[in-house]
């Protein structure tokens, strides 16, 4: 069977993660700007805040762990803030990709794992936008087993690290997704898929995206009536069930493309176009290049 999870997080191609330990003491406060990147943390001892842009605050706790999975801002502080006009903290280097934050004696009050990946895909915003805004979890032990992995194979040079780092990272998003309580977030595919009803017609996009569907179609894969089915799916996903088929056969025909899997015609029908004019035409108004000139510029020379 069609796992729509795994396809998505496989086609979002994350990679060359950067991670590194801190602990802090005393009252501190740190703030980063990113570009878009998926963010993760994952709380050893202690507990601090995390403030992200277009977020609430939140206090985290042993054993939390938090991914955004496109961060832009963000502040980390003492569980006990310093006062709002003091300068933010400087790290102080203790070995390589290990910081110290605050009061540089003593026990540290809390120690995390946090790190950043880019993130391959020339499709990830809009793979990104089906996902949760943020994913927050208590104590859990396997993504902190699964973090402490990828910072240490980051950190080493060994054969085949590229890879392994490949995989791990698709294992922790996957791990982190599917943990997730998808009933509190704001709508993001996840939610679909936690939909038993919606979840079937969304494998059955997956398992044949080049069938001609209608509303019709999928709303009785979802065991649902058409108007039902259309608005369930609109408020737990946040696009239309076409929407999101549109999207999903763009995202394979463009990694089609730049693996150069087969002729443009060849692409046209596997995602479920008539003709390579009629895919050309529906490719150029979502990507806003036409098929020859994606694939020319994502193609390795």
């Amino acid at each position: 069977m069609t796992d729509p999870l795994a396809e998505i997080v496989s086609l979002l191609q994350p990679t060359t993660p950067y991670s590194k330990m801190i602990e802090a003491a005393g009252r501190w406060r740190v703030r980063r700007t990113e570009y878009g990147r998926p963010f993760y943390c994952v709380v050893l001892s202690g507990s601090c805040w995390l403030e992200a842009r277009d977020h609430a605050p939140v206090m985290l706790e042993a054993g939390d762990f938090v991914l955004i999975p496109s961060v832009h801002e963000f502040s980390m502080m003492s569980a006990d803030p310093p006062p709002a006009h003091q300068p933010y903290s400087k790290p102080v280097q203790l070995g390589e990709a290990h910081v110290r934050l605050g009061a540089q004696s003593g026990r540290a009050d809390v120690r995390l794992l946090l790190g950043y990946c880019i993130l391959a895909s020339p499709d990830a915003g809009l793979l990104l936008s089906l996902l949760p805004r943020r994913v927050h979890l208590r104590a859990d032990d396997r993504l902190a087993s699964l973090v402490w992995l990828v910072g240490d194979e980051a950190r080493k040079t060994r054969p085949a690290r590229d890879v392994i780092l490949s995989h791990l990272l698709e294992v922790m998003f996957i791990e982190a997704l599917r943990s997730t309580t998808v009933q509190t977030e704001s709508p993001s595919f996840l939610r679909g898929l936690a939909d038993e009803r919606l979840a079937a017609a969304i494998r059955r996009i997956h398992e044949d995206p080049a069938r001609s569907w209608t509303i019709a179609e999928l709303a009785k894969e979802a065991a649902l009536s058409r108007s039902i089915f259309f608005d369930r799916f609109n408020r737990a996903v946040g696009i239309s069930p076409m929407g999101y088929l549109l999207s999903w056969r763009m995202a394979l025909a463009k990694k089609m493309l730049r693996e150069n899997d087969g002729t443009i015609a060849e692409i046209a029908r596997r995602v479920g176009y008539g003709s390579a004019s009629a895919f050309s035409v529906a490719f150029t108004r979502h990507v806003g290049l036409p098929p020859s000139q994606f694939a020319e510029q994502e193609v390795p020379a």
